[in-house]
């Protein structure tokens, strides 16, 4: 088991005139090699909840264990080598001269050998999808997208169990976005890491993750596969979120034509069904 939490509140500025709960007694569980979104409107509580994977922040009531280490000990230096928190806006973290140290700097706090520091640095070059040729280059001359990249790879290249990203694709271009998510789903593909994504991209999020836990008011609303979540379309609009264009697009069509699926969130999946309707009336007719 990857992530475990037990009856979670956390109160932010506690015992002050500004106290605020932002979570309240959540329970979840997140098992290893799981790919799973986070969803919520602004101030649902989310991102505090992802802060506690990495001991961030300390329950104020509950606990969390991840991977077997509770998240409130004193010495968390192993439990912050497995899980890896990239932010919203990474980039503006970015410092060194060169890209190679930026992505290399984590890495020398540990003492590793040189051959070892290049081979992981290059190796997050090539998951992040960066060519080479930039790791002389100073980070400040790259573009939007390819900062974000360079900020990711500085995360990856500690070799996390789990990775936690919190809009990765915030302020990008389409293009960029589309880099980011690909990138992304190539890295769930290829490796057995855990991946946690807080998003407001519902369209990414029901074509990437197996499982949505919606969060609401500080506590979990909904938690399911995505067929299991995105299909309570009234639910999910009533604490300010939505489904994907092409499901509201799906259920029209579905009230219009009844053996058509409405139940649709990818682009992919409503293509199918729309030629599996036309194949049928195409059949009707000639029969």
């Amino acid at each position: 088991m990857s992530i475990k939490v037990e009856n979670l509140s956390y109160i932010y500025m506690k015992g002050t005139p500004f106290e605020k709960p932002a979570l309240k007694d959540i329970n979840i569980e997140i098992g290893d090699g799981e790919f799973v979104a986070i969803i919520g409107h602004t101030g649902s509580g989310k991102s505090t909840l992802v802060q506690h994977f990495n001991g961030l922040l300390k329950p104020t009531a509950g606990k969390v264990i991840v991977n077997g280490i509770d998240t409130s000990g004193k010495n968390l230096r192993d439990l912050r080598r497995q899980v890896g928190i990239v932010f919203q806006y990474p980039e503006h973290q970015l410092f060194e001269e060169t890209v190679y140290k930026d992505i290399a700097f984590g890495l020398k706090q540990l003492g590793l050998e040189e051959n070892e520091i290049d081979r992981r640095v290059r190796k997050a070059m090539g998951i992040v999808g960066l060519d080479e040729s930039i790791l002389d280059k100073s980070p400040f001359e790259l573009s939007g997208g390819q900062k974000r990249r360079v900020a990711i790879a500085g995360i990856l290249v500690m070799e996390p169990k789990i990775l936690v990203l919190d809009e990765p694709a915030a302020g990008l271009d389409p293009g960029g976005r589309k880099d980011i998510y690909g990138f992304i789903e190539a890295l769930y593909k290829n490796s057995n890491i855990t991946i946690i994504l807080v998003s407001h991209n519902m369209e990414e999020v029901t074509r990437l993750v197996k499982r949505v836990i919606v969060m609401n008011a500080g506590k979990v609303e909904m938690d399911g596969s995505v067929k299991d979540v995105f299909r309570y379309t009234d639910k999910l609009e009533k604490i300010g979120l939505s489904a994907p264009q092409i499901t509201y697009l799906m259920q029209k069509l579905a009230k219009v034509y009844p053996d058509i699926d409405g139940n649709v969130y990818t682009v992919r999946d409503a293509k199918m069904e729309i030629l599996k309707h036309i194949r049928k009336c195409k059949g009707d007719s000639n029969g």
